[in-house]
């Protein structure tokens, strides 16, 4: 299984990043992935993706979109 978290800007998805390492014990590093708007060059208009590799659905997707939120961000659905 692979969540990805959509979140506003890099310094968010950094954030989270480590949070996931804090809170969920993730010990693989999340991989960030700048994600821009369609038809948008400019970085201002560019959302950042972490995504987490799961093999084992270990985690809990309601608990994963709960911290994205807590940073303006969703957990998408795979």
């Amino acid at each position: 299984m692979r969540h990805v978290l959509v979140l506003p800007d890099r310094d968010t998805a950094e954030e989270v990043a480590e949070a996931l390492t804090e809170r969920f014990g993730v010990t693989e590093e999340p991989q960030l992935v700048r994600d821009a708007l369609a038809g948008e060059d400019d970085a201002e208009d560019a959302q950042w993706l972490v995504v987490v590799e799961d093999p084992d659905a270990t985690h809990d997707p309601a608990r994963l979109h709960d911290l994205a939120a807590e940073y303006e961000g969703w957990r998408e659905a795979e």
